[in-house]
C-alpha cells in the first residue's frame, strides 16, 4: 500500500513539472526551441520568428507560445497573429504558464483588463503557492490599472 502511494505521489509530482512554462517537457529541448529562446533573450524577435518558421515541429504549445511572444514583442507588433498563437498554445495545453502570462499581457495592450484578469485567475488556480508567471501578470495588471 505504501509503495503504491509513494509511486502515485511521485507520478503526480512529475506531472506537475510538465504543466509547462515555456519549456518543453523533454530533458533536452529541440534545437529550434533553444535557438528561438536565445534570439528572444537578446531581443532579436525577427530571428526568433525565422527560427520558429523553419522548425520541423509547429504544433506544440511551446512553439505557439514562443511565436506569439515574438510577434507581440517585435516592432511593429503583430497583435492579431500573436493572439492566434497564444490561443493555439492554450488549446493544446490549457495550463501553459507562459502562454497564460503572455496572452494576459497582450490583452492589456488591447485594453482588455477583464480578459487579462480572467487569465490571471487561471494562473492563480494553477499556481496556488505562486509562480513567476503569476507574479509577472499580477504586476502587469496592477501597472495597467494604476495608469488608468
Amino acid at each position: 500500500m505504501k509503495k503504491n502511494l509513494l509511486t502515485l505521489c511521485m507520478f503526480w509530482a512529475l506531472s506537475l513539472s510538465c504543466i509547462a512554462r515555456d519549456v518543453t517537457a523533454d530533458l533536452s529541448p529541440p534545437e529550434w526551441f533553444t535557438q528561438a529562446r536565445q534570439a528572444i533573450d537578446v531581443k532579436n524577435y525577427e530571428l526568433a520568428i525565422h527560427v520558429l518558421t523553419q522548425a520541423d515541429e509547429k504544433q506544440s504549445a511551446d512553439w505557439h507560445n514562443l511565436m506569439g511572444f515574438s510577434l507581440r514583442s517585435k516592432t511593429p507588433i503583430e497583435r492579431a497573429k500573436a493572439e492566434q498563437h497564444y490561443k493555439a498554445a492554450l488549446e493544446k495545453n490549457p495550463m501553459h504558464l507562459g502562454a497564460l502570462e503572455y496572452y494576459g499581457e497582450l490583452l492589456l495592450l488591447k485594453n482588455d483588463v477583464s480578459g487579462a484578469e480572467t487569465l490571471l485567475k487561471r494562473l492563480e488556480k494553477i499556481c496556488p503557492s505562486g509562480c513567476e508567471e503569476l507574479s509577472d501578470l499580477q504586476k502587469s495588471v496592477a501597472n495597467f490599472k494604476a495608469k488608468k
